[in-house]
């Protein structure tokens, strides 16, 4: 079994020692390079009388000087990832101890409309969401998201065994994330795909050659010039030409420069994002079809994106306005970077997407993966079809210390129904969430927080925070009979694993009593399965009617004058109630 604690302290101290030491060389290139060209003015001063002495001390001089600045820039790109590593490990340890309340909540992927998201802490505070997210792309998000919110019961071994190989990849996996994180990225994926399929080429083929022959027309003007065939006014009248044919299409060329100026970042982080999945072995089925997804070209497609990387850069030169006035002027280079950039466009627009989508699949799965890497006590489900939904031991809930919390055996078969009562703080919504979350993790192929589990797949909905609208001037208790009306549409279209907390409560007790007694009844002549918890004493006589509908409960005792809870599900019909005694103990009453 690995020891995830171990591995991000050793590997902690591992990058903070290579950061420093690039440190080191930053510092020491960076005096070499102060010493070049110092060494380089001074040599040029002594040898200024003789010209090709000094001229040749400047060329020396300056290719060092270069170098070193290449050699220095190298090794402050090394610097930058072995600190974005460190942070990785840093992060990590603090998680472990519960430190993780000021990361990214998913408050934009709540959605009240949909099966479970709301209700089961999938995001927010404390969410299960904060606590496994790692993504850095915000289309990583947005597919992790998705995955948890998904409620898809096929493929699930498929998906198990990718997560199971990608947390043996604990190295590559941080190396993947700490590539992500070193590059902002200013336009969104969404948007640069949808520009790419949009974009209206305007260079003609023609274009592909006029540069060239430019290029070979002016070098041919300059040696005549330079052995006086023609008068050297010619070199000015060339380069006007090359201005007016670059200007005729100028500010389509413009309009180009602002949208590549935008997406230039991405497209770099993304190269280097492909090549670490094309470049890595894989084993399982899911993870072999997704690096396929980018080696079907000729070429690997991070190679493709270097290209088109290389092509960004080379029109972002324009911005230069010397550069721009000669290099238009006699090698028509606007004209040639913006062809090959459309080039590129027309080749490959329609892939863009696929690949952005690798890169965010491998961005999400991470993430579970690395859940799956912290968590080497918790067990994969054995996905069966048999007549047990669920049949766990010793099931907790995931986001709990280890050390405090209370686990219980679960058992329920098709069909059945549970109602779980129980005195306030006993333990009652806690356990409706730890069976939501077993069936949200099962579905997407993640270990269970329990010591064994068999599982047959099935979806989840349920009904645990209904709230009212002002907006929508709708009541609490329409909000809640509206929720009730979609579960009932829904489970009467497919199989769905219920999950009820405290129905009905917008109405009075006795009105509350008989319409939950009746909505159970419902639920129970529609095959469904599921657990419903609740305070209400009087629905537990439905055991005595119905065969499929079992009572179970959670306790509390009161002694030497103190309330306890041993948090364990128990089959039977809670007698203890608290809320006269907590009223009573905290002085309110």
């Amino acid at each position: 079994m690995n020891n995830p604690l171990e591995y991000y302290k050793k590997h902690l101290e591992e990058y903070q020692d290579k950061a420093k030491t690039c440190l080191r060389r930053m510092t020491t290139l960076s005096l070499l390079r102060l010493l070049v060209f110092g060494l380089t003015v001074f040599g040029i001063y002594l040898s200024f009388n003789i010209w090709q002495l000094a001229v040749a001390i400047a060329i020396v001089g300056a290719v060092v000087f270069v170098r070193l600045l290449s050699r220095y820039t190298d090794i402050k790109q090394k610097k930058a990832f072995n600190e974005a590593l460190v942070k990785i490990n840093e992060d990590e340890l603090k998680i472990v101890t519960g430190d993780f309340h000021d990361r990214d909540k998913g408050l934009q992927f709540q959605d009240p409309n949909h099966f479970y998201s709301l209700d089961i802490d999938l995001f927010g505070r404390g969410s299960f969401f904060q606590f496994i997210n790692r993504t850095n792309i915000k289309e990583g998000s947005e597919t992790l998201a998705n995955l948890l919110k998904a409620n898809n019961i096929e493929d699930i071994p498929r998906r198990q065994k990718a997560i199971k190989e990608l947390s043996g990849k604990p190295k590559w996996r941080q190396h993947y994330l700490a590539t992500a994180s070193l590059v902002q990225i200013e336009t969104p994926a969404k948007e640069i795909v949808s520009w790419l399929k949009n974009y209206q080429i305007f260079l003609p083929k023609m274009m592909q050659w006029l540069p060239i022959a430019f290029t070979i027309a002016t070098i041919i003007l300059l040696g005549l010039i330079l052995t006086n065939f023609i008068d050297i006014s010619f070199i000015g009248y060339w380069l006007l030409v090359g201005l007016v044919i670059t200007g005729r299409y100028v500010k389509k060329i413009n309009l180009l420069s602002i949208h590549t100026d935008k997406v230039k970042d991405t497209f770099r982080q993304y190269a280097q994002l492909l090549k670490l999945i094309e470049e890595e072995n894989f084993s399982s089925a899911l993870l072999i079809e997704k690096q396929c997804q980018i080696k079907s070209e000729t070429k690997e497609a991070s190679t493709i994106f270097k290209e088109l990387s290389r092509a960004l850069d080379a029109l972002d030169n324009r911005n230069n306005i010397i550069g721009a006035i000669f290099g238009n002027g006699y090698f028509l280079t606007d004209i040639k970077n913006s062809y090959w950039i459309e080039k590129w466009i027309e080749n490959y627009a329609d892939k863009v997407e696929d690949w952005f989508e690798v890169v965010s699949f491998f961005d999400a799965y991470n993430s579970l993966a690395n859940y799956a890497y912290n968590h080497p006590e918790f067990i994969y489900p054995e996905i069966l079809d048999n007549d047990s939904v669920i049949n766990a031991k010793n099931l907790g809930h995931p986001l709990l210390d280890k050390t405090k919390r209370i686990d219980s055996d679960l058992k329920i078969d098709n069909e059945q129904f549970f109602i779980v009562t129980g005195a306030n703080m006993a333990g009652k919504s806690t356990f409706l969430r730890t069976v939501s979350l077993h069936i949200v993790m099962a579905n997407v192929g993640l270990p269970i927080c329990t010591k064994e589990s068999q599982y047959s797949p099935v979806k989840l909905i349920t009904s645990m925070r209904t709230t009212d609208s002002l907006t929508d001037d709708s009541s609490y208790f329409f909000s809640e009979l509206t929720r009730l009306k979609f579960i009932v549409d829904t489970i009467a279209k497919e199989p769905y694993f219920i999950v009820l907390d405290e129905i009905l409560k917008g109405t009075n007790s006795t009105d509350k009593a008989i319409g939950s007694k009746k909505f159970v009844e419902k639920l129970v002549a529609s095959n469904a399965t599921g657990i419903i918890a609740t305070h209400d004493l009087s629905l537990c006589e439905i055991e005595d009617e119905l065969e499929d509908v079992k009572n179970y409960y959670f306790d509390a005792e009161i002694i030497n004058d103190e309330l306890h809870f041993d948090y364990r599900l128990k089959k039977g019909i809670c007698q203890n109630m608290n809320a006269s005694f907590l009223l009573k103990k905290m002085d309110i009453v």
